[in-house]
């Protein structure tokens, strides 16, 4: 039997990341190789013709699960009854501009989209913020959606998460699927605390294998937190490829029940948090999608203190951003 019509919502559309994803999307690697998609792609008027360029592409691909394209900028008749909303558009940082100008531009770009999507959206929609500052801009988007549960919204850390497998791998010299039970916490940001003291490499805790706690707490965390930079660096345009990569295998994890004792890492409402981060941020933390279809932050793991130590770090970046858009927060 034919599962319903599924309606998927990309903005940022016409820009890099999203090219790279939303082929993949009208594949099926998103939600499944047998389920049918609508795909609304949305972006500034500017970018319509570059929009229906993607939409023709699209169409002549001749995907099978793909029945229906929406191009434009209408942001409530293209969130109209979608299912999943990815918020991948996001205005850059400008020569000059401070983290707190860009926190104020795209807050006010978030506060619209959050405010169509609680118009019109399926009250059931999922909310992925991928445009930076993500963490942030996903609060905003949080409470600018009432209507929706909170508990739908995420703001993407899992290109961080497979940085720090990669990193390991290397310095172990094993294979990417010899490591496991890698987490990253608080904010998508030079401050954030990828952890090698959970992690495993073939079973065994990483600080075992790599023997080396100096590169651990030093060339380690710093690898991860600026490897967006070394990208732009050297390829003169941000991740693309490798982001559209982590949104897709955040929605894996996020739709299918995650193996017993393992975990995946996704910025989520801090409410009700088993580790102490205070109320109305969006953290990333250790998760699990149960059975149930329920996400749950993974309860119980003990902190080592120089972990400890980064997670204040983080935390306290975020509750400083939180308080630079206070403004365009409510509730």
């Amino acid at each position: 039997m034919t599962k319903p019509l599924k309606k998927v919502a990309v903005t940022g559309a016409a820009g890099q990341i999203a090219y790279s994803l939303i082929f993949r999307i009208a594949e099926g690697d998103l939600l499944g190789q047998d389920q049918p998609i609508a795909l609304h792609l949305i972006d500034l008027p500017e970018a319509e013709g570059s929009l229906k360029g993607v939409a023709m592409e699209l169409n002549d691909c001749a995907f099978p699960l793909l029945k229906e394209i929406k191009v434009g900028s209408q942001l409530e008749s293209l969130f109209e009854g979608v299912h999943y909303a990815l918020f991948v558009g996001a205005k850059p940082r400008g020569p000059g501009m401070e983290r707190k100008d860009l926190l104020a531009d795209n807050g006010a770009i978030f506060v619209k989209g959050a405010q169509a999507l609680d118009k019109t959206a399926d009250r059931s929609v999922k909310v992925l913020v991928v445009g930076n500052p993500c963490n942030t801009n996903c609060l905003i988007a949080m409470h600018h959606a009432a209507n929706l549960p909170r508990h739908n919204f995420f703001a993407m850390t899992r290109l961080d998460q497979n940085r720090a497998v990669f990193q390991l791998a290397e310095k172990a010299k094993v294979a990417t699927t010899d490591v496991s039970h890698v987490a990253i916490w608080g904010n998508h940001s030079a401050t954030q605390v990828p952890d090698f003291f959970h992690a495993q490499i073939r079973g065994r805790p990483a600080i075992d294998i790599i023997q080396d706690r100096a590169w651990l707490e030093g060339d380690f965390i710093q690898k991860v937190q600026k490897r967006g930079a070394e990208v732009i660096a050297a390829r003169g345009k941000s991740s693309a490829a490798s982001a559209s990569h982590a949104i897709i295998e955040t929605f894996r994890s996020l739709l299918v029940p995650t193996p017993q004792g393992h975990w995946y890492s996704l910025a989520v409402s801090s409410h009700k948090n088993p580790y102490g981060i205070p109320e109305d941020l969006v953290f990333s933390f250790p998760c699990r999608s149960l059975e149930s279809g329920v996400l749950e932050i993974y309860p119980g793991l003990a902190m080592d203190a120089f972990l400890e130590q980064k997670i204040a770090l983080t935390k306290k970046e975020l509750i400083e951003e939180r308080s630079l858009v206070a403004h365009l927060l409510k509730g």
